[in-house]
């Protein structure tokens, strides 16, 4: 099979076109290497989805995007420099390539920012993912798996979040955008028969995260005996969930997918047991076996106070069951963390 990653350069996506190659499966990879956090991670990441293992040296953006394009354009592998908001750039990628499935998992991600930058959040998320949609209209593509996000739950008040809950009052931007590619991804899927799996993802964690979520930038913060900015009276809760265990998700979900016609679902892939902050950090402190200093500021807007996944669709409908528990996900973070 021939699947086409958006944002495969990132940390969920470099994780999946890794499973997906050694499935034996070819990928297409597209990303933009925005700004977002250091493009050099992105490269390492290419690198390390491929096993590609050899020293990299870096000189400026441009030129080492283009030197990673030629090193790993293998034949069950492509990398394409480009955004998603650019439809004929990826029209032109779509008539190289015969796509079986789209698995979109390019975004802007970040609730914080989103509150600063909503209109361009409104333009990668809705529209870039819309022109995606006409694509596969133009190209009869007709499987599609997109990544949404546990944040269109806002503050809900019940708990576990299933995927029946009412999720008309996001509290962000970025929540809000989710949302609505939820919505119009129904649209194109009942006008256009596009087979669709919608992914609420619940705060992924592990080996390539970004160093702005919260795990990564503690675990640095707490070596560099730095201050950590600590929200809230630690009593939010979060439902962590392991990146092996997303990628199983999103590998059962394909073939799924594969397996199936007349298909729009919405599933949750979460871990389903809640760990507050206070006990989030102080895991990690027992891992490095090392105390933080602690800043404690207000909460911040758009975080919502808890989140906790209500698996049984997932483990019923695609056989999702994850197996990594928090203590040991940390463990397998911090190693990672400490010989990269």
């Amino acid at each position: 099979m021939v699947y086409l990653v958006t944002g495969g350069s990132g940390f969920i996506g470099s994780h999946l076109v890794e499973q997906l190659l050694k499935n034996g499966h070819s990928v297409i990879n597209i990303d933009n290497f925005d700004n977002f956090y250091n493009y050099q991670i992105k490269i390492k990441n290419t690198l390390e989805s491929v096993g590609h293992h050899a020293d990299f040296e870096f000189s400026d953006k441009e030129t080492d995007i283009q030197r990673l394009i030629s090193i790993v354009n293998y034949e069950n592998y492509s990398i394409y420099y480009q955004d998603i908001k650019d439809k004929e750039g990826i029209e032109k990628i779509l008539k190289k390539h015969k796509i079986d499935l789209i698995i979109h998992l390019a975004a802007l991600a970040g609730v914080r920012p989103s509150i600063e930058r909503p209109l361009e959040y409104e333009a990668v998320n809705i529209r870039g993912t819309m022109s995606l949609w006409e694509l596969c209209k133009e190209f009869n593509i007709k499987k599609f798996i997109c990544a949404s996000s546990s944040s269109v739950y806002g503050n809900n008040p019940k708990t576990p979040f299933t995927e029946t809950d009412n999720v008309d009052n996001p509290i962000s931007p970025y929540a809000a955008t989710k949302k609505s590619g939820e919505i119009l991804g129904h649209v194109y899927h009942h006008l256009y028969d596009i087979d669709m799996i919608q992914l609420r993802f619940f705060t992924v964690y592990g080996p390539r995260q970004r160093p702005d979520l919260a795990i990564h930038k503690f675990t640095q913060l707490i070596i560099e005996e730095q201050e950590i900015p600590f929200y809230g009276d630690g009593n939010t809760a979060r439902d962590y969930t392991y990146i092996d265990d997303i990628i199983d998700g999103v590998t059962k979900s394909i073939t799924y997918l594969e397996q199936n016609s007349k298909v729009y679902e919405i599933i949750n892939l979460g871990e389903s047991e809640v760990i507050t902050l206070s006990e989030m950090l102080s895991t990690i402190e027992n891992t490095l076996q090392k105390a933080a200093i602690k800043k404690v500021l207000p909460m911040q807007p758009g975080d919502v106070q808890k989140t906790n996944a209500d698996i049984t669709k997932a483990t019923t409908l695609i056989g999702y069951h994850p197996a990594t528990k928090f203590q040991n996900g940390i463990k397998k973070f911090v190693e990672w963390f400490l010989r990269k």
